[in-house]
């Protein structure tokens, strides 16, 4: 649907639009012919995703930079307001994410920030757009930025792996319920792998070699959508999308085999993984 979405023409909406991947797919759906939304908070960054973004419309598309905090319900509501009366609508890209260190049982408000913005914004930006999105009968394509910590669940932070997590759960539902309706959206998980961000950068100034870079990971994004694909799982520099596969498969494995959570991480399941991770 995404093809069909940009050869209608309209709007881009991406939240997290001011940098990192959402800036650079902000980038490429104006070089497509799409004008584009930039939905983040507000400040310097945005402005300055403004002006980047200018520079590559299309003759006769525009760019509006609308400040925006995706875990608040009416500031999403009055961002869909501003992009319909715009115009139509073709790709919705709920992008913006956090990052901040959780545990188990510990540090309560940081999961509750990171579920307000990686989880609910995700959630707003469908409850806000698709109603419109759906009755305006158009071809449209929504991306939900999702994250392999949401499916492979490695330790480390929860509280993330569950907000990412619900996206996946909510994006298979939205993509389901898309089809038993009959309407002319797609849905997409769009999974990146390592790639360098600004947020990164401010630990790691130099890019890692094993990492790609975010036009490299939405290049992969759009060619994938392009393909018609739902589960986007980007690789990188390290880790293939044949290893991507088997890690997904052992920890989807936990279950079926019975095995202990996370086994991946449990060492007397070590020398097993390896060789389930490297078997040809």
């Amino acid at each position: 649907m995404y093809t069909q979405a940009i050869e209608c023409g309209g709007w881009a909406v991406v939240t997290g639009g001011a940098s990192g991947v959402g800036l650079a797919a902000a980038e490429r759906f104006a070089q497509a012919g799409l004008s584009v939304v930039l939905a983040d908070l507000p400040g310097d960054a945005l402005d300055l995703a403004k002006a980047k973004i200018e520079g590559a419309l299309s003759d006769g598309c525009k760019v509006l930079a609308v400040p925006t905090d995706v875990s608040d319900v009416a500031a999403v509501t009055a961002l869909a307001d501003v992009a319909f009366a715009a115009g139509d609508v073709a790709v919705l890209m709920n992008n913006a994410g956090i990052g901040l260190p959780s545990s188990s049982w510990e540090q309560p408000e940081a999961w509750r920030k990171l579920l307000e913005v990686n989880l609910f914004g995700v959630i707003n930006g469908v409850q806000a757009f698709l109603p419109r999105m759906i009755a305006a009968k158009r071809p449209a394509a929504v991306i939900n930025t999702g994250s392999k910590q949401g499916i492979t669940t490695p330790p480390g932070n929860p509280a993330y792996n569950v907000s990412k997590a619900g996206v996946k759960v909510l994006t298979e539902m939205l993509a389901h319920d898309l089809r038993q309706a009959g309407a002319p959206l797609s849905a997409h998980l769009f999974v990146p792998g390592f790639t360098y961000t600004g947020m990164i950068a401010r630990h790691i100034p130099e890019k890692p070699s094993a990492a790609w870079t975010s036009e490299q990971t939405v290049d992969h994004l759009i060619d994938r959508m392009s393909a018609g694909d739902f589960y986007i799982l980007c690789p990188d520099n390290d880790v293939s999308a044949e290893r991507d596969r088997r890690r997904v498969a052992w920890a989807m494995g936990d279950i079926v085999e019975n095995r202990p959570a996370l086994s991946r991480w449990d060492p007397e399941y070590a020398a097993a993984f390896a060789k389930f991770e490297n078997t040809k």
